[in-house]
């Protein structure tokens, strides 16, 4: 049975021509009730957007729509599914339609919002920053989670790095 976007928790954003697309794993429980990206309070996603020179100002989660504006779009491996990453199914990441979405749309670069998504959807360890490998044209990039519950691996750093590499594209 072909599989309908109108299930998945959050709608991608995504069309031609960004310049950048945020992968995460999949929402969490506040950002599926809230129907928002990156909705909890303790996530540093929307901070570390606008310190890193990616929006003009801090945007709240419900104003994810507006990320076109920015040349920026938003997806997950995970579409029909909430959680940690430790409460999803095993067959929960969809690494086959996130290609097929990255193919069809070509960003210039995806960003993984944290080593969990990119090792899923790679396939192996990464590194934080850029990647040696593409997914067609479009670069790969590898970032700390903002995640409240992966604070401690937090750093801007790549996320600043991320900034320049998006102004320079």
């Amino acid at each position: 049975m072909p599989r309908k976007a109108d299930n998945h928790i959050l709608p991608d954003v995504l069309q031609p021509d960004l310049k950048l697309v945020f992968c995460g794993t999949a929402a969490g429980k506040r950002s599926a009730a809230e129907r928002a990206y990156y909705a909890h309070p303790g996530n540093l996603f929307w901070r570390a957007l606008f310190e890193a020179g990616l929006t003009p100002r801090q945007l709240a989660p419900a104003e994810f729509p507006q990320l076109p504006d920015y040349g920026i779009g938003l997806t997950d491996l995970a579409k029909r599914h909430s959680g940690n990453d430790n409460e999803l199914p095993r067959d929960a990441f969809d690494v086959p339609a996130l290609i097929a979405k990255i193919e069809r749309h070509q960003p210039r670069l995806l960003a993984f919002t944290s080593k969990n998504a990119a090792r899923a959807a790679l396939g192996h360890a990464v590194s934080y920053g850029l990647q040696n490998e593409t997914i067609g044209s479009t670069r790969l990039y590898v970032l700390p989670s903002p995640s409240g519950q992966a604070r401690g691996h937090w750093d801007l750093k790549p996320w600043l790095a991320l900034g320049k590499l998006y102004h320079a594209a």
